[in-house]
């Protein structure tokens, strides 16, 4: 029998599976997060002012994969871009389209909020993640820069 897979808020309650995923993403990528800012994130995503979201990915009703996005303003359009900041799902739940599943529900999220554009960032050397994201956006060209202060 095919696993059953929903796409879905993660609820205020669900916080303990939730950060099981996102402290996995973060040793992905060997990040390190100031102190409080995991709490700052969580409040955010339950707080109706706030722009940021977080959608899970349920296969037979345990959260495997998550993605966090955000909407913000553009001097280049009227309406909003939405950023899609964090994906990622669990080494045992790979390979069930849920990732895809993931990225086209922000889609969807984002035509319902009215943006114009969908964006996100990867590591070059992400390749496994590149081959689905070159199927489903187009590599825009731009590399990004930064400066940490």
């Amino acid at each position: 029998m095919a696993a059953q897979i929903v796409i879905r808020s993660v609820g205020n309650d669900e916080r303990g599976a939730w950060e099981r995923l996102w402290n996995s993403y973060l040793a992905f990528y060997n990040a390190t997060l100031a102190p409080g800012a995991t709490d700052v994130a969580w409040q955010r995503f339950h707080d109706p002012a706030e722009p940021m979201f977080l959608l899970g990915a349920y296969v037979d009703g345990k959260l495997t994969g998550i993605v966090q996005y955000l909407f913000h303003r553009s001097s280049w359009t009227v309406g909003n871009y939405c950023y899609l900041q964090d994906l990622f799902v669990a080494d045992g739940a790979r390979g069930l389209g849920l990732g895809r599943k993931l990225i086209e529900a922000v889609y969807d999220k984002a035509r319902e909020a009215g943006a114009s554009r969908v964006h996100w960032l990867t590591q070059t050397t992400n390749a496994q993640a590149r081959i689905l994201y070159d199927q489903v956006a187009d590599d825009s060209g731009f590399m990004q820069y930064r400066k940490i202060l």
